[in-house]
């Protein structure tokens, strides 16, 4: 039934009824009217009201939870979508229908163009850490040996001051390779996913200052190389988000398997993310996510107190044996 004809149904109804209990019922209206018979009139008349509106609201409610799902569906949240059965038939369920397609076209897009931005992104992430690599470093590293050519050869107060400029030196070249490395991990592409965590979280122990625990399991699947960059960024903004928000003292980085999936979880024990407050990082580790058909959620650690726990779920497909 179109939703036209529900409202004229209902609304034929109510004036049915009203129309059948003047008929039926022993009520005479008096010219002029009488106080009494005014008051019958007006009290049936807000019965009639009432009964409209409540008749109305049932009739309309399909659409109105097709309209609250409008406005809170977030397409990096994919996966909501309306019953078929909430729309009745009409042009309420043309209207679910034609919604859950729209979603289904945005999110096919949304992951497309993600796809893109986060290829170009890495790229010009390789590109930055390559020129770092070759050019600022290589010329750091041979000015750090002129310093020290100069410097043997020089006298005192000279000599001393040429040791201090050089390990000023030594020290913007190791931070220029920690940019690097954070960059584009090189340690990722040639020995793998365990490795490049583990240098990830040693490099975040030292220069944040935290503890940080590992729990990795030895019985891992292999993974694309697609899959292990996005757990690793996954890893890097968590911490990061960490080191800047946390407020954190121990900071505990797991990866295990779980059946057909691999979890990757980031918990400290700070103070907490409120989870309306999602900024940039977070929204773009939800992208990461949807781009290799992961389940990303962070909500409050397990443990009272805890901190905020980070959590990336990445299913495996299995090879037929």
């Amino acid at each position: 039934m179109s939703l036209f004809w529900r409202i004229f149904g209902l609304n034929a109804v109510v004036l049915g009824t009203a129309t059948a209990l003047l008929l039926l019922a022993p009520v005479t209206v008096s010219v002029p009217v009488v106080l009494t018979e005014a008051v019958i009139l007006v009290c049936g008349l807000i019965v009639m009201l009432v009964a409209n509106a409540a008749l109305l609201r049932w009739g309309l409610s399909p659409l109105e939870r097709v309209t609250r799902l409008m406005t809170t569906v977030d397409l990096l949240r994919p996966g909501q979508r309306i019953a078929a059965d909430l729309g009745q038939g009409g042009e309420v369920a043309e209207l679910t229908r034609t919604f859950n397609a729209m979603l289904d076209r945005l999110e096919s897009e949304r992951a497309a163009s993600s796809a893109r931005v986060l290829m170009a992104q890495e790229a010009e992430r390789r590109r930055i850490a390559h020129e770092l690599h070759d050019e600022v470093g290589q010329s750091m590293t041979a000015i750090l040996l002129a310093l020290e050519r100069v410097a043997d050869e020089s006298d005192e107060p000279l000599h001393g001051e040429l040791r201090q400029i050089q390990e000023i030196t030594r020290a913007s070249l190791d931070e220029v390779r920690r940019l690097v490395r954070r960059l584009r991990p090189g340690v990722l592409d040639d020995l793998g996913l365990v490795s490049a965590l583990t240098s990830l979280t040693n490099d975040f122990a030292t220069h944040a200052g935290l503890r940080v625990r590992r729990r990795i399991d030895a019985d891992l699947p292999a993974l694309d190389r697609e899959t292990e960059l996005v757990l690793y960024r996954v890893a890097q903004e968590s911490l990061t988000n960490v080191a800047r928000h946390a407020d954190a003292t121990h900071v505990e980085v797991s990866l295990r398997r779980a059946g057909d999936t691999v979890e990757l979880a980031v918990a400290d024990d700070g103070r907490g993310t409120a989870a309306t407050c999602e900024g940039a990082g977070i929204r773009g580790m939800r992208e990461r996510a949807l781009l290799i058909g992961a389940t990303f959620d962070i909500a409050p650690a397990p443990a009272p107190g805890a901190g905020t726990r980070v959590r990336l779920t990445v299913p495996v497909t299995r090879k037929p044996s």
